[in-house]
């Protein structure tokens, strides 16, 4: 399914993705060195080992852009302008290596846009849960998406 025009979404809407995704070690490896992000607990299985994790845990940016990442396909793909901001982004529960992701998207707003006519503002909350249905990560984020051609 390709993205929803801003007219197709209603408040409370709910998707279930149907993605999941499996972390994996060179998952958050890389991710972390390519951000710049040397932290230890990410990138250095001995020196995790000694913290109250026991084991690397997945850097949570990572975590962030799985979340948005996930409900594009259902959500916003070829049919959005740009992200307006993410608010309220938290995490929970640790996401470790070795664990699967599924992603939840409910719909809590919508306006027009006020300097756009051919535009709206959705606003997203992102949730995601490991394989054990633990919430990892939650996140809103405010979408300008685009209203069906010939209807601004």
């Amino acid at each position: 399914m390709a993205g929803l025009w801003f007219e197709d979404f209603d408040n409370g809407m709910v998707f279930d993705h149907e993605w999941t995704r499996t972390i994996t070690e060179t998952d958050n490896r890389w991710f972390s060195l390519l951000t710049m992000n040397p932290q230890p607990l990410h990138i250095d299985a001995h020196a995790a080992a000694r913290t109250e994790f026991g084991r690397p845990i997945v850097n949570s940016l990572f975590t962030l852009g799985c979340m948005v990442g996930m409900s594009v396909h259902d959500t916003t793909l070829n049919t959005t302008v740009a992200n307006l901001g993410m608010t309220d982004v938290k995490f929970p529960h640790p996401l470790f290596e070795g664990d699967t992701i599924r992603v939840r998207t409910t719909v809590l707003s919508k306006r027009d846009s006020a300097s756009r006519p051919d535009d709206g503002i959705v606003t997203f909350r992102h949730e995601c849960y490991n394989q054990d249905d633990v919430l990892c990560g939650t996140c809103d984020r405010a979408a300008l998406m685009r209203k069906r051609p010939g209807t601004g």
